[in-house]
C-alpha cells in the first residue's frame, strides 16, 4: 500500500474504518468511546483516548504505526512516555509488542477494515502529478466548505508574515512608522526590484525625508541620488537640479548611494521601470510623510485607494521613462492593480500585525474588511484554482489560496487540509 502513518492518523481520528465487531489481535472485544486528540508534539500520537477492552475501561494514549514492529524501530520500548499507551493501532501486526513492565500491548489491526475506495482516493491525491493534488476533485466540494478553510489559511498566512513585521519592528526599537516605511518601500519594487527598494529604505530612513517635507525637489533628490541614478552627466534641467541637491544632502547625511546596476529593467514594461516607481515613491513621501499613522487612521477602503491616487509625480516623468531617454505619453500615476497590491501586501498586513501585537481586534477586523473589499489577485496559481472550479470573489480568498498552495498542496499535506479531508470523506 502506498500511504504513510499520516493516513492512518486520519483514519483513526475520523473513525474512517469498519467498526463492526471490533476485536484486538488477541481476540478481546474492543469498543472505542473516544479516539483521543491528535498530538502534534513529541510522544504518543493521540492523547486522552477512552476505550473498553473486554470489560475494562481504559483511558490514556494511542500510538499508530504502519507495522507493529515500527514500535521497536522508533525505540518506543525504552521511552517511558509510551508507558501509558492503552492501544497500538496498526495496519499490519507483524510482531508482538510489550511495554517496559513486560505486559503485552493490545493491538487493533486495520488492514481489512479500511475501505479500498478510501485508500484509492488517498493514493490519487498523493500520486497526482498535476498542479495541485485535488485539481480534479476540488470542484465537487461545496464552496462554503472551501471558503471556511481559506479563512484559516488566510489567517495562517498573515500570522507568518506578522512574524517578519515584528522582527523588523524589534530591529527598529519599536518604531512602527519606520517599519511600515521599509515594507512599503519593498512593496514598491513589486518582486523584481523589491530588494533594491528595501536597501534604499535602509539607506535613507524616513525621518530624513521628514526634515525636507516642504521641499519636494530635495526629497526627489534623496530618492534618486541614494538609488544611484544621479552619478551620470546630464543636460536636462531637472536631473541637473537633482544632482546638485543630492551632492549637498549626501555630505550632510553621509549617504552611500546604491550601485545603479542592482536595479532591474530587463523584460519589464516601461511603466514598471524602477525609475518610474522611484518617482512615484518620492511623490507618495511628498504627499504623506507619516504614512503609517495616516493609513492606520483611515477605515474606508475608497479613501485608502485615494491616498495612492493623484500623486504629485514630477512632470519630467510624463516625457521620460529614464534620465536622458525621452518618451511620449508616459503614465506617471500608480495603476489600480498596483495600488491594490500595495493595499493588500502592506496596508492590510500592517493592520493585522498591529492588531495582533497590541491585542486590538479592531485593526484585525479592518484588515479582513480591506481584503474582502479588494479584488482577487490574478496570477498563475489563482488561475489554476479558478479553472478547477474554485470561486474567488476577493483578495481574502486569493491570499488564502496562495497559502493553501504553498503550505498544503506543494507539501502534499492533504490530510491536514480541510478541503482534502472533505474529498476523502465524500462517498
Amino acid at each position: 500500500m502506498n500511504f504513510s502513518e499520516d493516513f492512518l492518523h486520519y483514519v483513526w481520528q475520523f473513525c474512517s474504518f469498519d467498526h463492526h465487531k471490533l476485536k484486538t489481535a488477541d481476540g478481546e472485544e474492543l469498543k472505542i468511546l473516544h479516539q483521543g486528540f491528535l498530538n502534534k508534539n513529541a510522544g504518543p500520537d493521540f492523547s486522552n483516548a477512552k476505550i473498553i477492552i473486554g470489560e475494562t475501561l481504559w483511558a490514556g494514549n494511542v500510538e499508530i504505526h504502519i507495522k507493529s514492529s515500527d514500535w521497536l524501530n522508533h525505540n518506543h520500548q525504552v521511552d517511558k512516555s509510551y508507558d501509558n499507551v492503552i492501544l497500538h493501532v496498526v495496519f499490519e501486526n507483524d510482531i508482538e509488542i510489550k511495554r517496559i513492565d513486560g505486559s503485552v500491548l493490545p493491538v487493533l489491526v486495520l488492514k481489512d477494515r479500511i475501505a479500498r475506495d478510501l485508500i484509492e482516493k488517498y493514493e490519487t491525491l498523493f500520486l497526482t502529478l498535476t498542479d495541485f493534488p485535488c485539481i480534479a476533485q476540488i470542484g465537487t466540494v461545496d464552496q462554503i466548505h472551501i471558503d471556511s478553510f481559506l479563512s484559516r489559511t488566510l489567517i495562517e498566512r498573515f500570522e507568518q508574515k506578522t512574524e517578519l513585521v515584528i522582527a523588523t519592528l524589534n530591529e527598529l526599537n519599536g518604531n512602527w512608522d519606520e517599519t511600515f516605511y521599509r515594507f512599503m518601500a519593498r512593496n514598491f519594487g513589486f518582486k523584481v526590484n523589491a530588494l533594491p527598494f528595501e536597501l534604499l529604505a535602509k539607506t535613507v530612513p524616513q525621518q530624513i525625508y521628514g526634515k525636507h517635507k516642504n521641499n519636494p525637489l530635495q526629497i526627489e533628490a534623496l530618492v534618486f541620488g541614494s538609488a544611484g541614478f544621479l552619478n551620470d552627466q546630464f543636460e536636462d534641467d531637472y536631473p541637473l537640479s537633482l544632482k546638485k541637491e543630492f551632492q549637498f544632502l549626501q555630505k550632510k547625511y553621509a549617504i552611500k548611494p546604491l550601485e545603479v546596476s542592482i536595479w532591474k529593467f530587463m523584460r519589464m514594461r516601461p511603466q514598471n521601470f524602477p525609475t518610474i516607481r522611484l518617482a512615484q515613491f518620492a511623490a507618495l513621501i511628498i504627499k504623506e510623510n507619516h504614512l503609517f499613522s495616516k493609513m492606520m487612521e483611515i477605515s474606508n477602503v475608497a479613501e485608502l485607494q485615494l491616498l495612492l491616487n493623484d500623486l504629485p509625480v514630477h512632470h519630467y516623468w510624463k516625457t521620460h521613462y529614464h534620465f536622458k531617454k525621452p518618451a511620449d505619453g508616459v503614465g506617471i500615476q500608480i495603476g489600480k492593480t498596483s495600488a491594490n497590491n500595495i493595499l493588500l501586501n502592506t496596508v492590510a498586513l500592517f493592520l493585522f500585525a498591529y492588531g495582533k501585537h497590541t491585542g486590538t481586534h479592531l485593526y484585525i477586523s479592518r484588515s479582513v474588511k480591506l481584503l474582502e473589499n479588494l479584488p482577487a489577485e490574478q496570477n498563475a496559481i489563482t488561475d489554476k484554482f479558478t479553472s478547477a472550479g474554485v470561486v474567488m470573489d476577493n483578495a481574502f480568498a486569493s491570499q488564502g489560496i496562495l497559502q493553501l498552495k504553498k503550505h498544503y498542496c506543494d507539501q502534499k499535506k492533504c490530510l491536514f487540509c480541510g478541503i482534502g479531508i472533505k474529498i476523502l470523506k465524500q462517498a
